[in-house]
């Protein structure tokens, strides 16, 4: 979530943070592990004017404010919620292992997060099982946000999946780290060797968008995406649900799809789903 400004004069109401649906680890930051059916407004650790993204994974939520500090809850046994511990975390608490390190995006795939300073660097914990914290030599598991050193250069956008999790560098380049579409690669491209970035545990540059600079990267639960600054969205990954536009079952390099989807204007936006992705244009929405 990001704030947009005011489309008229007048003064706009007051802003406000609300949360509902599944809660079964605390997750919506209420205090309790009950669903709620209806919108509940949560306005005791921050002031809602001051919140710049809102982000969840699999039961977990993060909260990004504008001075660049990070607040977590939810599901945390495998020190996802990156506090030093494994306790599930009823309402949203500061990560203070953070602090003095302004943060200006974060990722929350199922059970893992990837942090995007405002320097460019890239921090992950939670679960390491599948590699998804870009930290091949790393424990099955970091309860407190490590760097990921691997990625060097300045990283402008980050995104999480089930079991994978992507970057996008200031020159435009893609990084993916993570196991987590390779066994749906195998499966479904039988004889096919997989590309080496759909089965690293670091991160490895996605190779077929060498001419595109990217400008934003997406994950759902199986799939990858990328858009760049012409305007034009790349995928890869299961198409299991049509989510990329595509007849093909799996793609394991990333395909564009062609503009007459999007009625010939350029893509202006993205957002991901777990199996499908939605697209602004210019002019109008559409969704895969």
């Amino acid at each position: 979530m990001e704030r947009e400004p005011s489309a008229s004069g007048a003064a706009p109401a007051a802003a406000a943070l609300l949360a509902w649906g599944a809660n079964s680890y605390g997750q919506l930051g209420l205090g309790h592990k009950e669903d709620v059916l209806l919108p509940q407004q949560l306005d005791d650790f921050c002031k809602p004017e001051c919140i710049r993204r809102i982000t969840g994974g699999g039961g977990h939520s993060a909260v990004v404010t504008d001075g660049g500090s990070l607040f977590v809850c939810g599901l945390n046994k495998d020190g996802q919620l990156g506090l030093g511990h494994t306790e599930d975390v009823l309402y949203f608490t500061s990560c203070r292992s953070l602090l003095g390190c302004p943060i200006q995006q974060v990722a929350c795939g199922w059970d893992f997060t990837i942090i995007l300073t405002e320097s460019g660097q890239v921090l992950s914990c939670g679960s390491n099982s599948f590699g998804q914290l870009g930290v091949p030599q790393g424990p099955r598991r970091c309860v407190v946000p490590q760097a990921i050193e691997l990625l060097r250069e300045r990283v402008v956008c980050v995104a999480a999946g089930l079991r994978h999790a992507l970057a996008a560098t200031a020159s435009g380049t893609v990084f993916q780290w993570g196991t987590g579409l390779a066994s749906s690669g195998r499966r479904l491209c039988p004889g096919q060797t997989l590309p080496p970035f759909l089965t690293a545990k670091e991160p490895s540059r996605v190779t077929g968008l060498e001419n595109s600079k990217a400008t934003c990267v997406l994950a759902g639960s199986d799939h990858s995406a990328s858009l760049t600054d012409a305007g034009e969205l790349y995928v890869w990954g299961s198409n299991k649900h049509g989510q990329l536009a595509s007849l093909a079952a799996f793609l394991p390099k990333p395909q564009k799809i062609e503009a007459h989807c999007f009625q010939n204007e350029k893509v202006t936006s993205v957002w991901s789903g777990w199996t499908h992705l939605v697209a602004q244009t210019g002019l109008l929405w559409l969704r895969a």
